[in-house]
């Protein structure tokens, strides 16, 4: 049997009839994060030892009949910016490289609740500031279906992993796109549930009034389960939503029949690659052939939603980062003179590049004589796009589109063009600015052989309408498939490529420099830091 095929309901399924243990599982997933940790690099941190101890806590209180969830002993991922008691939350960040927190967020309690294993905090770009888990301090992440190029960001940690096998869920948040666009380029399910489903207690936030946290799987299914694990009011945060209904997996099955589903002309225009184009227009074909009512329409705004977004996340990131001082908690220069130079120092040595460029925008739009001209004004635009997608759902049940204008791009191409990254987020960054749930799932691949997305937008509080649709149309398309080197071929060139030992038991896979690239990382997992 092998375990890190299953998807994470399947193996719960095989968990409840005793056919498998927590325990195994957990092992078996150790033992492929062993494997492949060192080419992929999706984590910053897993605790073996106490990831083993948990395992057969659960497993104890599963057969004592006491966790009888849904997704109870599956070992899943969680994003390094939730806060995970006793277990180190960085950010991916010089910053907060020894954080510890003492509470865990309420996302991850509720994975606690349901019973699921938390394996380790996967990397991200840092402070979940970028698109492609390249800015993180901690060394880039690799996309399992070519590790040449990135796996999306800032969630790129969490959508490597579940592709690589290294887990069989993840959580990951998403601003602008930072769950569907790492979804889309490594072949996974991403869903970005309406702002407000999800306690945002315990996430380190970036932009607070577009944060959300949301799942990630390998299939629609998965996803749905994980939502409602997680999908829960928490009178501790502000913008937490009471709902009566979050049985999402309830909508699984249904057919389409009769779904209106708008296409937006303003998605195909210049700057999509040709092969994104037609292979989203072809699952648009499959939705029809099910029964959808698909038509093309005019969605307005959206050449502004890429500036009117940077403007509000970088305002709310300078507000949100100013905390990180050196005084409290996190990073604090060695030599310093005076207070002042030390909160200077501290923060230009704790922060990387691109989370410095956005602290600078965001203080520059929130300054006197600026305020009015830019911020002001994004959140005016802001009010609009909200208003042309109520107008949308007028006549449409879902909108349909591309995630990204291309397929995943080699590592250190968007770098070296801040401007082009952000462009990258055309087709997401509106989701967020009107609080809106949106779902990505795989459609087809490229001439490379790399995934392409297909993003399905509901109105608030619609997810059921997004797994219907989701889950009839990744029927209809049959299996996807996993990365080559995902699981099989590991195994094979292990000896060749990786040549790691097993770690001693408790040993910690942490990449804790900013130095570290794939070598070191190696050698944190296989114990040979010395060498």
């Amino acid at each position: 049997m092998d375990l890190l095929k299953m998807t994470a309901l399947g193996l719960a399924g095989k968990i409840k009839a005793g056919e498998v243990t927590v325990t195994e599982a957990a092992q078996a997933v150790l033992r492929r994060i062993e494997e492949a940790e060192g080419t992929y690099h999706c984590y910053v941190t897993v605790d073996r030892e106490g990831v083993l101890e948990k395992a057969a806590q659960i497993q104890r209180r599963i057969d004592s009949g006491e966790l009888a969830g849904k997704l109870a002993g599956v070992p899943v991922a969680v994003k390094d910016n939730l806060c995970t008691e006793g277990m180190r939350t960085t950010c991916s960040s010089k910053m907060l490289e020894n954080f510890v927190p003492m509470y865990s967020a309420e996302a991850v309690r509720n994975l606690e609740r349901e019973g699921m294993l938390v394996i380790g905090k996967t990397n991200m770009d840092e402070f979940a500031m970028g698109s492609t888990t390249e800015t993180s301090a901690y060394g880039v992440t690799r996309n399992p279906w070519d590790p040449e190029r990135v796996p999306g960001g800032s969630s790129g940690g969490s959508a490597a992993a579940v592709a690589a096998a290294e887990c069989f869920a993840a959580l990951g948040s998403d601003t602008g796109g930072s769950i569907r666009q790492p979804a889309s380029f490594c072949g996974v399910v991403g869903m970005k549930p309406t702002y407000g489903t999800v306690s945002r207690y315990g996430l380190v936030a970036y932009g607070s009034s577009l944060d959300q946290i949301g799942p990630i799987g390998r299939d629609v299914a998965d996803c749905a389960a994980l939502l409602e694990a997680v999908a829960s009011y928490d009178e501790k945060d502000s913008t937490s939503v009471r709902r009566q209904d979050t049985d999402f997996s309830s909508a699984l099955g249904e057919d389409v029949k009769g779904l209106r589903i708008g296409i937006p002309k303003d998605y195909f225009g210049t700057g999509l690659d040709s092969e994104v184009g037609d292979t989203v227009r072809k699952a648009a074909e499959v939705l029809r052939e099910q029964g959808a009512v698909v038509e093309e329409f005019g969605l307005s705004l959206a050449e502004y939603a890429i500036p009117a977004y940077y403007t509000i996340a970088a305002a709310e990131a300078s507000s949100n980062l100013e905390r990180f001082d050196g005084i409290k908690y996190g990073y604090r220069t060695g030599e310093y003179t005076g207070l002042h130079n030390m909160y200077k120092k501290s923060r230009s040595e704790g922060f990387g590049a691109e989370v410095k460029r956005r602290i600078m925008l965001g203080s520059f739009v929130l300054s006197a004589g600026y305020y009015d001209a830019y911020y002001l004004k994004a959140l005016k635009v802001k009010a609009l796009i909200k208003k042309a997608f109520d107008e949308a759902f007028a006549s449409y049940d879902l909108i349909l589109g591309p995630v990204a204008p291309t397929t995943a791009p080699k590592l250190g191409e968007s770098l070296t063009d801040p401007i082009k990254m952000y462009l990258g987020d055309i087709y997401t960054v509106s989701v967020n600015l009107a609080g809106l749930p949106a779902i990505s799932l795989p459609c087809g691949k490229d001439g490379k052989g790399l995934p392409i997305g297909l993003q399905l937008i509901g109105d608030c509080f619609q997810e059921k309408k997004l797994f219907r649709a989701a889950y009839a149309y990744e029927k209809a398309r049959g299996e996807f498939g996993m990365p080559a080197g995902s699981v099989m071929a590991a195994a094979a060139d292990k000896e060749d490529r990786l040549r790691i030992r097993k770690p001693e038991a408790g040993a910690e896979i942490s990449t804790e420099k900013p130095e570290f690239g794939r070598e070191t990382a190696v050698k944190a997992i296989s114990g040979r830091e010395g060498e």
